[in-house]
């Protein structure tokens, strides 16, 4: 086992459980957290997954799009939160819904706003720390369905899904049974700068693009909403979030922003079964701002493996498989959250 003697030491049992491997070993033939994330979600074959799609209204008057994966009645169902302008179509999402489908579950990837191919209505979309968005999507789900009910999510939606967590404390065990959190930014500070910087500019030039497209159709229906001089300029995330997304969101700006949407300030207060998941090589995520055993709550399984990249975990010999996963979050699931 690899410890960070400078994060935390001595290494209580509980801290040790921290650092575990968690099982994943990453491929010899993949090294480096820049080609574990990259491959996985640009090369590999996702799975066809058949979804029916639903519209659910919202209470200001917006709409989200949700898809589903139907299976018995009766059967637990798997809600999945999407990472920053992710979707359904998402390697992690489809991979994650077809193991729903293989289990005989039932599986639903609720969108954000405006991530669904068509634009929301309202001037908001969606932010890192949009709880009160979780909160209503999944207490809908919990009217809807007696089975049991859990949560996971990924990336953007994983540290909003953990913010919510602790937020609601034990009112949450009322909802979901247990919840998963994969790669999630809990301190989002350390990810924007680290995000803003060398190799890891590619990944905010790919997300700006489509961010920029909605940008500017926002733009068309509400003109003045924001300075779009400035939009079409910013080349980081934090300009981006500086012109658009902290005052469409009651935000000062991205500081304000950054701060009060970090979810490591919750994680004491979680209540439910939660499996946190991040690699410790993930560029989206410096290591050193990974969370520290006490700041955890007791009822959290935290794994950071050395390696997996963002959102990555291959396994297998090439072309590899995106199963590893899938897999062990729904082995906590089953029987994990339990022990």
């Amino acid at each position: 086992m690899t410890t960070n003697q400078t994060h935390q030491s001595p290494l209580t049992n509980h801290q040790s459980r921290l650092w575990a491997e968690g099982g994943y070993r990453a491929p010899v033939w993949l090294p480096g957290g820049h080609a574990q994330t990259i491959f996985p979600a640009v090369f590999m074959l996702r799975p066809p997954v058949a979804y029916r799609r639903e519209r659910w209204e919202t209470p200001d008057g917006d709409f989200i799009d949700l898809d589903w994966v139907d299976g018995p009645p009766g059967g637990p169902l798997v809600a999945v939160f999407h990472g920053l302008e992710g979707s359904s179509r998402s390697h992690y999402a489809a991979a994650l819904m077809q193991t729903v489908r293989e289990r005989g579950w039932r599986g639903v990837v609720p969108h954000f706003r405006g991530c669904s191919g068509e634009l929301n209505r309202m001037p908001r979309a969606y932010h890192s720390g949009d709880s009160a968005e979780i909160d209503w999507i999944l207490r809908r789900l919990r009217s809807l369905f007696a089975a049991p009910l859990y949560a996971a999510g990924v990336s953007l939606g994983g540290n909003a899904l953990l913010k919510w967590l602790g937020e609601r404390g034990a009112e949450a065990r009322e909802v979901v049974a247990a919840a998963a959190a994969v790669s999630a930014p809990v301190d989002l500070m350390a990810a924007g700068a680290a995000l803003d910087h060398g190799f890891n500019l590619v990944y905010v030039r790919h997300f700006l693009s489509t961010l920029k497209r909605k940008s500017r159709a926002k733009l068309e229906r509400f003109p003045g909403l924001f300075d779009g001089v400035r939009m079409t300029a910013a080349r980081t995330l934090r300009e981006f979030d500086d012109v658009v997304t902290a005052p469409l969101h009651g935000f000062r700006d991205t500081d304000d922003y950054w701060t009060r949407a970090s979810s490591k300030p919750y994680l004491r207060g979680i209540a439910v079964p939660t499996l946190l998941m991040n690699a410790r090589n993930d560029p989206f995520l410096p290591e050193q701002a990974l969370p520290a055993a006490e700041e955890l709550a007791p009822c959290i399984a935290a794994e950071f493996p050395a390696h997996g990249g963002h959102v990555g975990f291959t396994c297998g010999p090439f072309p590899g498989r995106f199963e590893w996963l899938p897999r062990r979050v729904f082995s906590y699931f089953v029987d994990g959250h339990v022990r």
